[in-house]
């Protein structure tokens, strides 16, 4: 008699979006890409070593999507995640603020553990993968 295994089938839950956006992130996003010199892919978003904590948040214009980057759509903005700085953005909230003294975009990231004085760099631990 041949035994066979049973193989159950593994069930995926929809993971959740890397990032998104606040309403006021989402107006100044598709504002600054209506003023660009040329028509964009979306809006590239990553980390990078830098500042007193040790990371800051890049943005930048993105030409195209790249084969490995995590693309986000939210509020009719298309958002590339950078593949490297997907664990350390999962949960992240972008906001634009306006003060009486600047306007900026501003990352509400639930993996922050340290932030500079200024504000302008951060310490951030990646989530661990499932």
């Amino acid at each position: 008699m041949d035994i066979q295994p049973t193989i159950t089938p593994r069930v995926r839950r929809p993971r959740p979006a890397v990032v998104s956006l606040t309403e006021a992130a989402a107006v100044q996003v598709k504002a600054i890409m209506s003023r660009a010199e040329k028509p964009y892919a979306g809006l590239r978003v990553g980390v990078k070593q830098g500042g007193c904590a040790g990371q800051e948040y890049v943005l930048s214009y993105a030409e195209e999507i790249g084969p490995i980057d995590e693309v986000v759509t939210d509020k009719g903005v298309t958002i590339l995640i950078e593949p490297k700085a997907v664990l350390y953005l999962v949960g992240t909230i972008i906001d634009y603020e306006t003060t009486k003294l600047a306007s900026k975009f501003v990352f509400k990231n639930p993996n922050e553990t340290d932030a500079c004085g200024c504000g302008e760099s951060v310490t951030i631990i990646p989530v661990k993968p499932d």
